[in-house]
């Protein structure tokens, strides 16, 4: 038979500590101005009964609940757990309660206004501020503070952080092209995003700055899954002239490169030599490892947890922009043509 268990009120601690029910809101609130062995004895009985307070009346009573939210399209990404790690990182050093939210979809299939409309619910009630990861939503309505990761607007509305896309992705190419490959193929990203925009546009600055002719069936657009980067790899490697290397977004694009290359008997980097963008922990053990960029994501959702407590607190910031830079990490996946 199941047992269904009423929930513990804040009358019921205020009956089992003797006291007023004002008097135990002043202890969740940490009030001063409460006697220390009432506040002992309220905190007790708060323990032994398992009082939770609500987050929104929480928030409805002192205006503030110390809970900050993190809305992203997938958790399970390794992208999202490298973010998530960083945020863990501040939030361990600060006062600060975490929630998660996600619509479970990283090709964003989630629309703006649905994602707007979850920063609007959370942001102000159930938290003090939030952090939107790769968000699809330009602005939002809201009055709490909002600080985007990887934002889709050069001009975000809201503070943002965003890596040093366009050189590193010039770093790539400069790396390639020095190699000696001259038939480059590029996986773009999400194409509404800045990131994607600004990596296609450092590998087309690459091809110019040394004179090597745009060839548009070089072009592939993906949209950072491995998935459809499997079959963008699959059209350049069909080619009548296929690249002799790939340049992907991302590194899960990249795995999808590996896959595909697999499956076509080409071999990495012998056949087929293959550079990546954002250096996840899983890409040091693909095999061969992979060459990419470190965009130092657990940083990026380190110091956007730092931005979102500051302007909770009412502090100003220096910027409303802040980039991350990137470096090329090199290792296995590459072969010198020359």
């Amino acid at each position: 038979m199941q047992q269904t268990r009423k929930s513990v009120t804040i009358q019921d601690v205020a009956e089992a500590a003797g006291v007023s029910v004002s008097t135990v809101s002043r202890v969740l609130n940490d009030k001063d101005d409460v006697a220390a062995e009432t506040y002992e004895k309220v905190q007790q009985v708060v323990h032994e009964l398992g009082y939770v307070s609500s987050l929104a009346a929480r928030g409805m009573r002192s205006r503030r609940t110390n809970v900050i939210g993190l809305i992203m399209p997938d958790v399970a990404s390794p992208y999202s757990i490298e973010v998530l790690q960083g945020v863990n990182r501040a939030i361990a050093q600060l006062d600060y309660d975490l929630i998660v939210y996600t619509n479970g979809d990283v090709r964003k299939n989630a629309s703006a206004y649905q994602e707007s409309y979850f920063v609007s619910l959370l942001n102000g009630n159930v938290t003090d501020g939030v952090i939107v990861v790769t968000p699809a939503a330009t602005n939002f309505s809201t009055t709490a503070p909002v600080v985007a990761i990887d934002p889709n607007n050069e001009s975000p509305e809201c503070p943002a952080i965003i890596s040093t896309n366009l050189e590193g992705a010039l770093q790539v190419m400069e790396y390639l092209i020095g190699l000696g490959h001259r038939r480059i193929g590029f996986i773009t990203g999400r194409l509404e995003l800045v990131s994607a925009n600004l990596r296609l546009q450092g590998y087309k600055e690459g091809l110019a700055q040394v004179g090597i002719p745009y060839d548009e069936t070089l072009i592939q657009v993906g949209d950072y899954t491995t998935e459809t980067s499997l079959l963008c790899t699959r059209a350049l490697l069909a080619l009548e002239n296929p690249p002799t290397a790939i340049f992907a977004s991302n590194d899960m694009s990249a795995m999808g490169v590996y896959q595909a290359a697999e499956e076509m008997g080409k071999r990495i980097p012998r056949d087929l030599s293959v550079v990546g963008f954002d250096n996840l922990r899983e890409s040091a053990f693909l095999d061969p490892k992979l060459t990419t960029i470190d965009q130092s994501i657990p940083e990026m959702g380190y110091i956007a947890t730092e931005l979102i407590v500051k302007l909770i607190k009412g502090e100003n910031l220096d910027s409303i922009l802040f980039h991350i830079p990137t470096k090329l990490v090199i290792r296995d996946s590459c072969r010198d043509m020359e």
